[in-house]
């Protein structure tokens, strides 16, 4: 499902909202496609949601054991 929240107010008081899927997918608009999209909210844009999974990001064994320390506190 499509999902469209405030995402944050810039300098100039233009609020920008964030879309994205909360599944996972892309979705799109004019037959591009991204993961998420930051617009201005009263550019009103329009996004689908495709069928096409965002694939997971590929973590070396290192950066694993290195996020895993951060998390138990371990590192900083």
């Amino acid at each position: 499902m499509i999902k469209v929240e405030p995402y944050m107010t810039r300098f100039d008081g233009v609020v920008l909202v964030r879309t994205y899927s909360d599944e996972g997918f892309y979705i799109e608009r004019d037959g591009v496609q991204y993961e998420e999209a930051i617009d201005p909210e009263n550019m009103n844009r329009v996004y689908t949601e495709t069928a096409i999974q965002i694939p997971e990001p590929e973590i070396s064994p290192e950066e694993k054991e290195e996020i895993l320390k951060i998390l138990l506190g371990e590192e900083l």
